[in-house]
């Protein structure tokens, strides 16, 4: 996370000053930093703390480093400190911390000012702001301010018991900065959280010293018996003692360096970007509403009786979301194994794969028909075998456009279900069979056990399959067919691309076609134009061939609910407004 922590204190001599920050560095250290380490000096050690692990050195002292007080530093002169180090945290020689993340080589670097005057400037900003004019009720708790030139800063105040302040106590604040306003309000509760820790910590430490220190020489009462004398004993070394002597913890610096590196990693390791590209495609939102829809039938089961249905009646399974038994389709027989050995073993890998044990021609056949809307049949004792071929045709549709029927004992008829699995022995319908609406696949014992090669290592082989596939309105050759058939054919002939690079051209042919269905469905049946108009559309979208529109009108029963009534909302808008005027 590209931000800074700092810890800061109003001063009542100088106003309010930064006492510690750690940032976050991606680069190697500024120039100097990365000078020979002290042998003496140097302190390795391992700190863990929320799965992180870290190893913190102090490193050798450089005048690029902002603790020390030259001129050149971007720190205050050194006559604007108070003399018993009441603005300084680490001594004018002290080289600071780092702490190297092992897991993604970032350095995490702690002074008392940044090095960098730009970030100096936003710093003290943000100090100057959070300790005069940003407070929040009651003076201690968190704020938020900020703006796109100097930054959003997080900031929580908070006070110190001292003894020999004036009310007893002063007046501190830690502060979160970084310029992405979005991630730092959405990193509210956890800052505020883990903030809130080490005020408590810092605060505990300071009370039990103030109480000690109040037992053995009480304060209230010295200064009630003592002459008033205005602002004088400000000006004593006693009056701006440091943090670190106020809690009487001499590893102050070091533990505050320790807390705020791991609040800087987990805070942003807490959050993820992610890149959302246009709205959700039809498939998400088909596979939304399958969702939904199986959500409330459930919720219908649970809440009446179950009645009971004819084992002979599968339910049709559409969108991928659904492809698990219902309560109607376990009456199926050996349901559960079935699936079982469906994700154990898959027979089809891929559509190449399909395409090189059916032929070009015959699974270019079968390929038309599914694209067009077709019922395709499966005829087949394996079960395995006929879902996995459904598994991967399905790719090739809309996921709104998909009726499965796995396996039934019986024909089902086409408006229940396009992808069928048959067992061998069902009868279908003649008028089914010499459709040109239909495409049968029948899988049969091979003559022979070389018929096929066999294309993938596997014990499930093919090679005791033969697979005629049938239909009353073959595919010539010669004929074009849909646009995005002929696509889908040469990414799968093409052999430079793997079968992960195939599966994506095809995701985006899908949305490619499906944007045109958009179009062509705002078109013809919301806004209802002519069929000249439309016939120009199909032009313009390049689809004004037959096969084109038949693909287009098929798709567009696959449209998402969602959408449906997002157009329909849209249009009707407009006329409402024009009614009340």
């Amino acid at each position: 996370m590209n931000a800074i922590v700092a810890l800061c204190h109003f001063c009542e001599l100088h106003g309010p000053r930064t006492l510690f920050c750690t940032e976050v560095l991606h680069s190697p250290l500024p120039q100097g930093a990365s000078s020979g380490d002290i042998s003496g000096q140097n302190e390795q050690a391992e700190e863990e703390e929320g799965g992180i692990q870290m190893s913190s050195r102090i490193r050798s002292h450089s005048p690029a480093e902002g603790a020390s007080a030259d001129s050149s530093s971007p720190g205050p002169k050194k006559s604007d400190m108070c003399e018993a180090s009441g603005c300084r945290s680490l001594a004018g020689g002290h080289p600071g911390y780092v702490s190297h993340d092992k897991e993604t080589s970032i350095k995490y670097v702690s002074h008392q000012h940044p090095n960098h005057p730009q970030l100096f400037s936003i710093v003290r900003q943000a100090c100057v702001r959070s300790l005069s004019c940003e407070v929040c009720p009651g003076r201690e708790g968190p704020i938020f301010f900020g703006d796109e030139q100097h930054g959003f800063v997080f900031s929580h105040t908070f006070f110190i018991k001292d003894s020999l302040a004036r009310g007893f106590q002063r007046w501190y604040s830690i502060i979160t900065i970084m310029m992405d306003r979005i991630y730092l309000i959405n990193s509210w509760p956890f800052l505020l959280g883990k903030i809130r820790g080490i005020i408590d910590e810092l605060q505990g430490k300071a009370l039990k010293v103030f109480e000690a220190e109040q037992y053995g020489c009480p304060q209230r009462a010295q200064r009630m018996n003592t002459a008033f004398t205005p602002f004088l004993h400000q000006r004593n070394g006693n009056a701006a003692r440091s943090l670190t002597s106020l809690t009487n913890d001499e590893n102050l610096w070091a533990c505050l360096h320790t807390s705020f590196a791991w609040l800087l990693k987990a805070c942003g390791s807490r959050l993820t970007e992610k890149l959302l590209e246009g709205a959700p495609t039809e498939d998400t939102l088909v596979q939304m509403e399958k969702l939904a829809d199986l959500k409330e039938e459930s919720e219908g089961w649970d809440g009446s009786e179950e009645e009971e249905k004819p084992s002979s009646q599968p339910d049709v399974v559409e969108g991928q979301e659904l492809s698990k038994c219902s309560p109607e389709t376990s009456l199926m027989p050996d349901c559960n194994s079935w699936n079982v050995a469906h994700r154990r073993l898959s027979v089809f890998r891929s559509l190449r794969h399909m395409r090189q044990v059916l032929g070009a021609s015959a699974f270019r056949m079968l390929a038309w028909h599914v694209l067009m809307g077709n019922q395709v049949i499966w005829k087949a004792r394996d079960m395995d075998l006929v879902q996995s071929a459904f598994d991967v045709l399905r790719t090739m549709l809309p996921v709104g456009c998909v009726r499965i029927i796995p396996y039934s004992e019986q024909y089902e008829e086409a408006y229940r279900c396009n992808f069928l699995g048959l067992s061998p022995h069902v009868q279908i319908p003649s008028h089914i069979l010499s459709s040109e609406f239909a495409v049968l696949v029948e899988v049969r014992a091979a003559t022979r056990s070389s018929l096929y090669p066999t294309l993938f290592d596997d014990e499930q082989s093919l090679n005791k399959y033969e697979f005629v596939v049938t239909s009353g309105s073959p595919v010539a050759a010669d004929r074009v067919g849909p646009t995005i058939l002929n696509k889908i054919e040469a990414a799968l002939t093409n052999q430079n691309l793997s079968v992960d690079v195939v599966d994506q051209c095809l995701v985006c042919l899908k949305e490619e076609w499906m944007n045109k269905v958009k179009v062509l469905f705002k078109f013809t049946k919301v806004d209802s134009r002519p069929k000249e108009d439309t016939q120009k559309l199909l032009s313009i979208l390049g689809a004004a061939e037959e096969d084109n529109v038949k693909l287009l009108k098929f798709w567009m029963t696959g449209l998402s609910k969602t959408y449906k009534s997002h157009l329909m909302s849209t249009v009707r808008s407009p006329t409402s407004s024009e009614s009340r005027n």
